[in-house]
């Protein structure tokens, strides 16, 4: 039976005993229905995991002892920064889930002129807060022990204009790039993936203004979700850690 991996953002050492937090200590007791005695993994996000053993379960509260770390890590060499213009409904919190599989480090959720999202506010700050619990679910379950960083939502020229030295691109049905045609990125990459619409044209100006390359996935338009996972995938596989 696989150990199940729980995310815990206190620190963690060696011998210490300590409550797990209220979103772990729920998945242990309610969801898993984990016992005293039963053994976990434990990361916090800042590198490596530690084996862990149940020494008091309840409903609300689980109590473990920390063990043995281990400096395991699976990141990809590739540094790569997902501006995803936010989708409606499940599609975000699937495109978030699925990107953190693949290896993304971080995401910033941006409204451009067709998006379809119109959130402000309070409910803006429980959906970012709500796909950073999907974040962290997705490396409990893909065996990552760092997790990725979900950014405030932010307008797509603002994020446009930020000072990064990373190879940026963008998704275009009449690009002159493919993947594989690209240069080696010496600081990782920046990838923008546009709404159910499409970026306008004028969005494509400013983001060619701003040093970004066209390229191509293939003759097929691709929804959003669609394209910004096989764009990650091809991606890694050209030069990340997928084969």
């Amino acid at each position: 039976m696989r150990i199940p991996r729980i995310h815990e953002p206190s620190p963690l050492a060696t011998g210490q005993e300590l409550t797990l937090s209220e979103d772990g200590a729920n998945h242990v007791g309610r969801v898993l229905r984990m016992q005293a005695g039963q053994a976990l993994v434990l990361f916090n996000g800042n590198g490596g995991r530690y084996q862990a053993e149940i020494i008091e379960a309840g409903k609300k509260n689980v109590r473990v002892r920390v063990g043995e770390f281990s400096a395991d890590e699976v990141e990809s060499p590739l540094h790569f920064h997902l501006g995803q213009v936010m989708s409606r409904g499940e599609k975000m919190e699937f495109t978030i889930q699925k990107s953190v599989e693949l290896g993304v480090n971080v995401i910033t959720p941006l409204f451009s002129s067709r998006c379809g999202v119109k959130l402000t506010g309070e409910r803006l700050e429980k959906k970012l807060q709500q796909w950073q619990k999907i974040a962290i679910a997705a490396c409990e379950q893909c065996g990552r022990n760092r997790v990725p960083e979900i950014r405030p939502a932010m307008a797509l020229e603002q994020w446009l204009a930020e000072d990064t030295n990373e190879l940026k691109l963008n998704l275009h049905p009449r690009a002159d790039y493919s993947v594989n045609t690209l240069p080696p990125p010496d600081a990782g990459v920046r990838l923008l993936i546009g709404p159910e619409g499409g970026l306008s044209d004028e969005e494509i100006a400013t983001a060619q203004a701003r040093g970004f390359l066209d390229i191509l996935l293939g003759p097929r338009v691709l929804r959003t979700e669609t394209a910004a996972l096989t764009a990650i995938t091809a991606l890694q596989c050209r030069f990340g850690d997928l084969a």
